[in-house]
């Protein structure tokens, strides 16, 4: 059975899991406050006892226990937040949840409150734009207060999940099917299950990593969007079963001499890779060119769209190769409106 992310009632949860000890022990009330919530939902992930809860909460107006306060018509709280760390980078994929619900309600802002001592948890939202904007003073002690707003800051993971599209090239980047689905979970199509997902890095984080020899890579710059293109899973159905399916913002992009040897490859590309350690060793190995892109999964698109409708109404050619393919500006707006992502996470 896949142990990856479920939304459960608070009902369901087991409160007494060792999981909720420090919660327990930093809010006094919590299992009050637990039990008020039994109908409300939130994600858990479940691997040998809780490993993961994510619990998100829609306010209007003001929020006025805060110092300053904030004031938006729409706002998202995440109300609590905690995992255990174990090496799977879960908290990144709770925070593009957080995002995922903020675009979804068309929130003006995100906020948590988080005491300093958590200093990791701190340091991953600021990572992802989020700023200190003040202070909560509770029964509990002084917390942060840290807030999210989806702004051009000038900065890619700042930015995130916004993608800017003006000055970037975009592309068409294509991924085999055996590995798309674990790369851009939020991307699975109707006919695939939530049971293939597991709680591995190279699912939960917001970055991702591709590595192939085609040469055309040597073209995209940082900054540049990356549409991913799921091949067919059936041969001679590329028309019908061939997808674009999720939006990506690149990084960097490496060659294999950018990298001193063999390990300093290998501890770059195995924390986002979906590719075991022999895999990649083969790749260092036997690619000529080698070429490594680190990108953000920033968007998935509400509506896939299949290759014939790719060719047929926006204008691509068929007989190009999709591998690798630069996409006009006109394209990738079509893609972006066709497949119905949130325009406002396009900034011209």
């Amino acid at each position: 059975m896949s142990n990856y992310l479920k939304v459960k009632k608070f009902s369901e949860i087991d409160i007494n899991d060792p999981f909720f000890d420090s919660l327990k022990s930093d809010y006094a009330g919590f299992e009050d406050w637990f039990s008020r919530k039994a109908e409300k939902k939130a994600y858990i992930l479940e691997d040998n006892g809780v490993q993961g809860f994510l619990y998100l909460k829609k306010e209007n107006g003001v929020v006025d226990d805060v110092n300053p306060r904030i004031i938006a018509d729409d706002i998202l709280k995440i109300g609590t937040m905690k995992v255990n760390p174990h090496g799977t980078r879960l908290g990144e994929r709770f925070i593009k949840k957080a995002f995922d619900h903020a675009v979804k309600f068309n929130s003006d802002i995100v906020y948590v409150t988080v005491f300093e001592k958590h200093q990791a948890l701190v340091d991953l939202f600021l990572k992802y734009g989020f700023k200190k904007h003040g202070e909560k003073e509770t029964v509990n002690g002084t917390e942060l207060v840290l807030t999210k707003e989806f702004e051009d800051q000038g900065d890619i993971l700042l930015n995130y999940p916004l993608v800017k599209s003006s000055n970037n090239n975009k592309f068409i980047l294509s991924i085999y099917p055996k590995y798309h689905s674990r790369m851009f979970p939020d991307s699975l199509l109707e006919n695939e299950k939530f049971d293939l997902l597991e709680d591995k890095t190279h699912t939960n984080s917001i970055h991702k990593v591709y590595i192939c020899k085609m040469s055309d890579v040597r073209n995209i710059r940082s900054g540049d969007i990356i549409v991913i293109y799921r091949t067919t899973d059936r041969k001679f159905q590329a028309k019908w079963r061939s997808v674009v399916t999720s939006i990506a913002v690149v990084e960097e992009v490496k060659t294999g001499s950018d990298f001193v040897d063999l390990n300093d490859y290998l501890d770059y590309t195995s924390d986002y890779s979906i590719f075991n350690e022999s895999e990649l060793r083969s790749y260092y190995r036997d690619f000529d060119p080698l070429y490594v892109i680190k990108m953000t999964y920033n968007i998935a698109l509400e509506k896939r769209l299949i290759r014939k409708k790719l060719i047929e109404e926006l204008g691509m050619n068929g007989d190009d190769y999709w591998g690798v393919l630069r996409l006009t500006d006109q394209q990738f707006k079509d893609i972006v409106k066709e497949g119905q992502a949130d325009e406002s996470l396009i900034i011209d």
